[in-house]
């Protein structure tokens, strides 16, 4: 594709990484990004550009893995415990709830990397089982057995510290 093609459909191609990037759950500074991001790698390859049958399927699909790498290199959000008040527990429950989840956030770090993604995305991300087979590369059968695999011996890990 030549420079003067490539610029007659640029604006349709940075509306259309907007668009996705968005309606995925970008931020409009963060879509902003993204849509660059997209068009500077399609100028990239702008002469492999003719033997795609959709080259807006590729700005999607795009714009969606460059999202998902933004998202990844943010460090994740956590609730600050001084901001969250609850006026219905009293010191003992709230000190007994807070040991709960540090107890759980250690164990989750002790499952294999593979699970603990898994369970992530699952789980926060609230990703189907057919997403995270596609976006990992794996089968849908063995999201599930991963998945339920990482729940049993988290299961497990609660019966044991249920018994002391």
């Amino acid at each position: 594709m030549d420079r003067t093609a490539f610029e007659h459909q640029a604006r349709s191609w940075r509306k259309k990484a907007l668009s996705v990037s968005i309606s995925n759950g970008a931020g409009k500074d963060e879509a902003e990004d993204i849509a660059q991001d997209v068009m500077l790698r399609l100028w990239q390859m702008h002469d492999e550009l003719d033997r795609y049958d959709s080259v807006e399927a590729l700005v999607a699909l795009m714009a969606k893995h460059q999202l998902r790498n933004h998202q990844r290199r943010k460090p994740s959000e956590t609730l600050d415990e001084a901001i969250v008040v609850s006026l219905n527990t009293s010191p003992h429950e709230e000190l007994e709830s807070k040991e709960n989840d540090e107890w759980l956030s250690a164990k989750l770090q002790q499952l294999p990397t593979t699970q603990r993604t898994l369970l992530y995305m699952r789980q926060v991300e609230r990703r189907s089982h057919e997403e995270i087979a596609r976006l990992l590369g794996i089968e849908i059968t063995s999201v599930s057995t991963l998945l339920a695999r990482a729940r049993r011996t988290l299961l497990e890990e609660i019966k044991r510290r249920n018994q002391r």
